[in-house]
């Protein structure tokens, strides 16, 4: 559809998406000759502008206003008009900052990447945390309180995974050794999920000389480990950033939309995975994907992967769809290749 544009009607319409995305307001043809800096009048700009009606790429809210990008002129502007440039240096070395003092924890690097990427978009962050693959290397219990045992875990490419598991009262020290042991001998250079049904066969059979006290700290650990959920974890921070520049209740019916998406977590998983079928930044405008149908509502997410290059989870954030695209997709795509580099 961009080549059906000429160098005119995209100058004009470049303005009203700008306005849009800046003021949040519609723009009329007088407002927008005076902003135009092609010598046009306000009745040649309605003309183009009632071309663009046409086209579907603009609206009017009301009968006498200006008028408004569509969705499809949103993606339009985003696929062919839009001009990204780099990530100043100022927000990488915020990002960094943040992120790359955390030491190898995945869990802990994953959370902070998406809080500090939703404090500078102004957004919700969303990231996808995939499961463990990586063999392990050292696994260990630690008591903490009554009922409250902490697993750590060591895997071979560095990273630490730390688990709050709920265990057996009064559980003594013993027992925790013992338990650490006997996975140690099991887990070790295998990944949790190669090592998950064998071990859970030994017990359920007896096959092995645990008493009842260390097979319920073994089985607590292998569910709290292993997860049921096949696309990982789902973490959202920045809510509270969704309500900030609300200035009419419509916006405030697609931030109340807007939530009740991000508690879908079923949904908002399988749309992140669909970073895994393409490489760099995937846009999402209102009701343009099924899994998103929400008018008002965008979103942005890119892929991180691990050394071996195979992508491991997704990082983005979500928001009205008048958001800062220039700003917000070099962020979320620079955030994604951190994330890459640092747990690598």
């Amino acid at each position: 559809m961009i080549l059906e544009l000429n160098e005119r009607s995209r100058q004009v319409f470049r303005e009203i998406v700008d306005t849009y995305l800046e003021t949040g307001e519609p723009i009329g043809s007088r407002t927008l000759s005076r902003r135009v800096n092609l010598v046009l009048s306000p009745a040649t700009i309605r003309n183009v502008m009632a071309d663009l009606e046409d086209l579907g790429l603009l609206f009017a809210p009301h009968t006498s206003a200006g008028r408004l990008p569509t969705e499809a002129g949103l993606r339009l502007f985003v696929d062919g008009l839009l001009e990204v440039g780099n990530l100043g240096e100022e927000e990488r070395r915020s990002l960094e900052g943040r992120c790359a003092s955390l030491g190898k924890s995945l869990e802990g690097l994953l959370e902070e990447a998406t809080s500090a990427l939703s404090g500078l978009c102004h957004c919700a962050g969303l990231v996808v945390a995939p499961k463990t693959e990586s063999p392990l290397r050292h696994i260990e219990f630690v008591n903490l309180s009554p009922g409250r045992t902490l697993v750590v875990m060591v895997m071979e490419n560095g990273v630490v995974e730390n688990r709050v598991i709920q265990s057996p009262p009064s559980v003594p020290a013993s027992v925790l050794a013992e338990a650490s042991n006997y996975l140690s001998t099991r887990l070790l250079g295998r990944t949790l999920s190669e090592a998950r049904d064998a071990i859970r066969a030994e017990l359920d059979e007896h096959q092995v000389q645990l008493d009842e006290l260390t097979a319920k700290v073994v089985q607590a650990g292998l569910a709290t480990w292993s997860g049921e959920e096949r696309d990982g974890s789902l973490i959202v921070r920045g809510q509270a950033n969704l309500l900030e520049d609300v200035t009419a209740l419509a916006d405030l019916e697609r931030i109340r939309a807007l939530f009740e998406a991000l508690e879908t977590k079923e949904t908002m998983v399988r749309l992140l995975s669909l970073a895994d079928d393409a490489e760099g930044i995937q846009i999402f405008i209102g009701s343009d994907n099924q899994l998103f149908n929400i008018t008002g509502c965008s979103m942005i997410v890119a892929p991180y992967k691990n050394t071996s290059e195979k992508i491991i989870g997704a990082i983005g954030v979500i928001g009205p769809t008048r958001m800062n695209y220039a700003r917000i997709i070099p962020m979320v795509d620079y955030t994604a290749k951190m994330i890459g580099r640092l747990i690598g």
